[in-house]
């Protein structure tokens, strides 16, 4: 087939550069990966059972194209319940298949061409080519372990210009652990408002922030804000905070008038997410709090544990806030991010996603995922620290 007849757009993304690694790994013996993005624990068993139960109660049927009626209330007591913010679940809710849908469909669903999507990266891999796809123009902005890997007021004016529609705002972040505080969000809402910008929300990790280790959840939305809950998306899922990657299930909370377009796309591509993924998140919201504080704690102590050895061989590394990840330096080996990680997997069998596969200002870092148990963190960053001291060695 001739290249020629394929979409422009399309062959012009690159792969995820997350990939390359893991297809490496399943064919190498005895190799460790702290690669994934994905939590280690199995769904609760309660959330299981009640998925089970409604096959079993032959609940197989499509549900309305927003998502079944409980769901949404459940979601929309949960977002005031943790967030503070209220919305109606008829009408400024609906379920996803994945958080990841519900960025497709906020840019499709607001984007005309020309228009400006503003991307913070380092980043989660998708929100660039949604916006190409979508037939906006992406405009990156650079983060800085200056600022903790945070947006600052003057990085969001800087990049805006008369064709800005959306402000991505991707925390807790993949791939850095960096959060956004009140205060942060605070200096950035005048501008959104100023120059009539739209939010897309990104709040896959809310459950997983370590400011306060002996609150239930201390993450703060921007959609909490006066005057931002009527110009942003909250994206939000299942997938992280109570490990359902699987159950593919999502939602986006916001204005009526974009959440209902964004329901008219995903009525047409998807029709609903599914019914069993969405009986059992019902009982994940009601019953699972207690499941998300045990993984919530597992996962700081993971945290901890990997930033002891990170400090213990010397590898600088920002101190991480949210998510499961950290982010380590490794600009004195003069190497690229993907020269470290393709030596690293050769020579100790180690998989790590390269800085670069977040974005280009991610060269000179590595993504290292610490949703594994200590003992397989503890035996490939002994195998890291080996590798470290043969380059330092070698100098």
């Amino acid at each position: 087939m001739r290249e020629d007849l394929l979409s422009a757009k399309t062959v012009g993304i690159k792969p995820s550069g997350i990939r390359k690694f893991f297809d490496i790994v399943a064919e190498m013996k005895d190799a460790i990966s702290l690669g994934v993005g994905e939590p280690d624990f199995d769904t609760p068993w309660h959330i299981r059972d009640e998925g089970i139960y409604s096959l079993e109660q032959g609940r197989t049927f499509y549900t309305s194209n927003s998502g079944l009626k409980e769901l949404k209330m459940e979601i929309a007591a949960y977002m005031q319940r943790t967030l503070g913010v209220q919305y109606h679940y008829n009408n400024e809710i609906f379920i996803t298949v994945g958080g990841s849908e519900a960025i497709d469909l906020m840019m499709r669903a607001l984007v005309n061409p020309g228009d400006e999507v503003l991307i913070p990266q380092p980043s989660y891999v998708s929100y660039e080519p949604c916006a190409v796809l979508a037939g906006a123009t992406p405009v990156i902005i650079n983060l800085k372990e200056e600022n903790r890997f945070r947006l600052t007021a003057r990085e969001l004016e800087e990049a805006i210009t008369d064709k800005t529609k959306i402000l991505v705002l991707p925390f807790p972040n993949n791939p850095t652990g960096a959060i956004m505080e009140k205060e942060d969000l605070e200096a950035l809402a005048p501008i959104i408002e100023k120059h009539d910008l739209y939010v897309l929300s990104d709040e896959i990790y809310s459950e997983l922030t370590y400011t306060d280790e002996n609150a239930d959840n201390v993450h703060v939305s921007i959609a909490s804000l006066p005057g931002m809950k009527e110009r942003t998306i909250v994206v939000n899922g299942f997938s992280k905070a109570f490990a359902m990657t699987g159950w593919r299930l999502g939602y986006a909370c916001g204005p009526s008038l974009i959440i209902q377009q964004m329901i008219k796309i995903h009525q047409y591509c998807i029709m609903c997410a599914p019914t069993t993924s969405q009986y059992a998140a019902v009982e994940a919201l009601r019953n699972g709090a207690e499941d998300v504080r045990m993984m919530r704690e597992s996962y700081n102590e993971r945290r901890r544990f990997v930033l002891h050895m990170l400090k213990e061989m010397d590898l600088p590394c920002f101190e991480p806030q949210g998510a499961f990840y950290v982010f380590p330096c490794i600009k004195e080996f003069g190497m690229s991010s993907d020269e470290f990680a393709e030596q690293l997997l050769r020579e100790e069998k180690v998989a790590i996603v390269p800085g670069t596969a977040f974005g280009d200002c991610g060269e000179g870092y590595l993504r290292i995922s610490y949703a594994y148990s200590i003992d397989n963190l503890r035996k490939a960053l002994v195998r890291l620290q080996s590798f470290v001291n043969r380059l330092r060695s070698s100098k």
